[in-house]
């Protein structure tokens, strides 16, 4: 990414940083590809289709009257997901314990890809438990590309109750309403 274009990103997250957060949300991510700017966000409780239709209004009001993106452009405003991409520390932090799928810069060895279970985040050094190869070390300015991996669970027998969050399937992320 530029330095130019990681800017407008900046200014674009100083933006809309407040509003989110003055809904009681968590900003994950922005992202403005071809067009369409994505803003992700979460939420402790998870987050409804009405509360992400409020947030999408409130955006749209800060951007238009500051109209940081030159031209057109669709806003969307989503959860980040069950399959999240990871870019930050921050991001990396939040998913210790979750399954992650990191692509890497190619290594000597030829290896380019560690999917396993994100142990710790120190500095920018991620410590992964791959159970193929076992733990791995990989520096953030090593990776391409990477995102939290969603493992399907066996579905609940009939009667039985829902996990612990009150879902079916154990993850972290996504909305729930």
């Amino acid at each position: 990414m530029s330095m130019n274009s990681q800017h407008h990103l900046d200014l674009m997250f100083s933006l809309i940083k407040p509003v989110v957060e003055a809904s009681g949300h968590q900003l994950y991510d922005v992202q403005h590809n071809a067009g369409t700017l994505a803003v992700l966000v979460n939420g402790d409780e998870g987050i409804g289709v009405d509360q992400l239709a409020q947030l999408s209004r409130s955006v749209s009001k800060v951007l238009d009257e500051h109209d940081p993106i030159p031209g057109r452009y669709t806003l969307e405003v989503s959860t980040p997901g069950v399959e999240r991409r990871l870019r930050s520390e921050s991001h990396f932090s939040g998913a210790i314990g979750e399954i992650v799928n990191v692509r890497t810069t190619p290594e000597p060895d030829g290896r380019r890809r560690v999917v396993g279970t994100l142990v710790s985040v120190e500095g920018d050094t991620l410590t992964i438990d791959d159970a193929n190869t076992g733990v791995t070390e990989v520096q953030l300015t090593q990776i391409e590309k990477a995102r939290t991996v969603f493992e399907w669970g066996p579905a609940p027998k009939p009667g039985t109750s829902a996990g612990p969050n009150g879902l079916k399937h154990n993850h972290k992320g996504g909305s729930r309403k």
